[in-house]
């Protein structure tokens, strides 16, 4: 069953797949309105609750192996819906294992060290699911939008020299190879949010009272850097798209089908690490029976011996028509 779910998964998120060694240029090569055919959000809304229950499942199982991680990396433009893919996609899961990290302006301590040191502190331990809410992939792009940000980062000269984005780009698949390795798997998605329906949320932000609070002047001046913000992308999905690392591009002017897609993506991975509960020794197995010995005989009068073995006996009944 795991491996039917996993070829329909595959088959859906497929396209959205940057080929690893590729030449992306987003103008041309992802629509971000795409819908793959789905009609609109009452048709997706199954799709994602079958992608949430799954993901729930799957990410017990991740726990209780506690043998891999899962690092989850959300890369968008201001208004792209990150935290409402978090949000729902993450809504059947235990929250216990799943921690948000949200990476904003370095602080002093964080430029005195490499510029992945911050980054390296947040991820999952083994069991877990992490998620970088924005993500190391910011110093590959805001950092090259706007290069003063370079500037703050107290680099020797050296390392800022012509090659630095090439370079940076090496360090990083070089990371992301060595977390690969040791048991922590990355899904990178990228949502993809057009010009104008980036114009079109930011002024519902203004437009609704309840909404003010997320809207920033500064989102929308950052419009200014719009085409210098697609080519940083298109370079950094052709040179950070690995085997071991694939980015995945969401097309995002529609925030329901954006979950849907970051929800298989997902589960097509947790589907590929298949976790599975761990399988007690022959010792624990008589400890348990031993101890259901004892709570079965504690059942006080009236009670069923064991109630959950009866409320299971009784769904089968019902099933088969008794």
């Amino acid at each position: 069953m795991a491996d039917e779910r996993a070829e329909r998964i595959g088959e859906f998120i497929a396209p959205l797949r940057v080929r690893p060694g590729s030449k992306v240029d987003l103008s041309t090569d992802f629509d971000p309105g795409n819908k793959a055919g789905i009609a609109g959000k009452k048709d997706g809304q199954e799709l994602l609750r079958t992608g949430v229950a799954l993901l729930a499942d799957y990410q017990r199982r991740l726990a209780a192996e506690n043998r891999y991680g899962v690092l989850l990396c959300l890369q968008a433009l201001d208004a792209g819906g990150k935290d409402g893919t978090i949000r729902h996609v993450m809504s059947g899961v235990n929250p216990q294992g799943v921690h948000v990290s949200n990476f904003r302006v370095p602080s002093s301590e964080e430029l005195d060290h490499d510029y992945l040191w911050r980054y390296a502190r947040r991820l999952p331990r083994r069991g877990e699911i992490g998620i970088f809410n924005r993500s190391h992939y910011e110093e590959v792009l805001v950092v090259r939008v706007h290069p003063e940000h370079l500037d703050r980062q107290r680099l020797p000269d050296e390392a800022k020299r012509k090659g630095v984005w090439r370079r940076r780009y090496r360090e990083i698949n070089d990371w992301e190879r060595y977390l690969h390795d040791n048991g922590f798997r990355l899904v990178k998605l990228f949502l993809n949010l057009s010009k104008e329906e980036q114009r079109t949320r930011f002024l519902k932000r203004i437009d609704v009272p309840e909404r003010n609070w997320k809207f920033s002047a500064a989102d929308a001046r950052e419009r200014a850097w719009w085409d210098d913000y697609q080519e940083a992308f298109s370079h950094m999905l052709s040179a950070t798209s690995t085997k071991w690392a694939p980015w995945y591009v969401i097309p995002a002017d529609h925030k329901w089908f954006a979950r849907i897609c970051a929800a298989a993506v997902l589960a097509h991975t947790l589907i590929d690490i298949d976790p599975q509960y761990p399988e007690v020794d022959r010792k624990t197995r008589h400890e348990l029976f031993v101890a259901k010995e004892e709570l079965v005989a504690a059942a006080p009068p009236g009670a069923p011996a064991d109630p959950y073995a009866a409320s299971v006996e009784a769904d089968a009944e019902r099933r088969n028509g008794r």
